[in-house]
């Protein structure tokens, strides 16, 4: 007798109050049928040295994951720079703050320095759960003169890898097509967090940055010319000066 109202008040309860089962289970596998259509697209924007690469994320996970916090790994070639001094003027006009892996030297030429990393934290609101823009401003490195006819350099910028992470989602082994990775878990680098890189199902595009070189066959030519001026114009200078007595 005991035992079967124990029964039907566990059954009650489990139908009139189901809220009180556990999600944690299901979590990931609902993560992951969301995930499936995220895409990460990218442009650039402006001319010459100094441009711009937007980023556009596109990632409905609905209101069940509000604690969804995104991180997107951008790894750049040595041919481009970011500005860390610009990034920080910037930083109370954007929505998003970005952690740099290594020291900028912004003068150095491309084949004098090396790739380097970036975390963009974009700033969790309601509209993250959507269509999410990102522009970060970039600049061309100067490149070594081409000795081939070539006016111009390539340079290929790959998109960034979509990583987060949520509390909802703890056996990050149910995704089984995404990787855990570490990463810091905020621009301030104190401590490393585990996240989810989001694999698409359709890679997304390179861009190319063309940026101008210069004619190496004419080196010779403008060094000899260079030479010669500062020469012509060092004798009229003595000449000048000997003539007018100033000494």
């Amino acid at each position: 007798m005991h035992f079967t109202l124990f029964y039907t008040f566990i059954i009650t309860i489990s139908l009139t109050c189901p809220y009180l089962t556990v999600k944690g289970d299901n979590s990931c596998a609902v993560l992951k049928q969301r995930l499936q259509s995220t895409a990460v697209s990218i442009v650039i924007k402006n001319k010459g040295f100094h441009r711009e690469l937007e980023t556009t994320v596109e990632l409905q996970l609905g209101s069940a994951f509000k604690d969804v916090r995104l991180l997107l790994l951008h790894t750049w070639p040595s041919g481009v720079y970011v500005d860390p001094y610009q990034l920080a003027f910037l930083s109370d006009a954007v929505d998003w703050q970005i952690l740099v892996d290594s020291a900028i030297d912004l003068e150095v030429p491309a084949h004098k320095t090396s790739g380097f990393v970036t975390y963009v934290y974009p700033a969790f609101s309601e509209q993250i759960l959507g269509v999410l823009n990102i522009s970060i401003p970039i600049h061309g490195r100067y490149h070594q003169p081409s000795f081939h006819g070539e006016t111009f350099e390539s340079i290929t910028i790959e998109p960034p890898k979509l990583l987060l992470r949520t509390e909802k989602c703890s056996q990050l082994d149910d995704l089984e097509s995404h990787t855990a990775t570490e990463a810091p878990c905020t621009a301030d680098n104190t401590s490393m967090c585990l996240w989810i890189q989001v694999q698409q199902k359709q890679r997304p595009g390179d861009v190319i940055l063309r940026l101008p070189v210069g004619n190496g066959s004419l080196v010779r030519p403008v060094c000899g010319v260079t030479l010669a001026v500062t020469m012509i114009c060092c004798w009229a200078l003595s000449k000048y000066m000997w003539k007018q007595r100033i000494v």
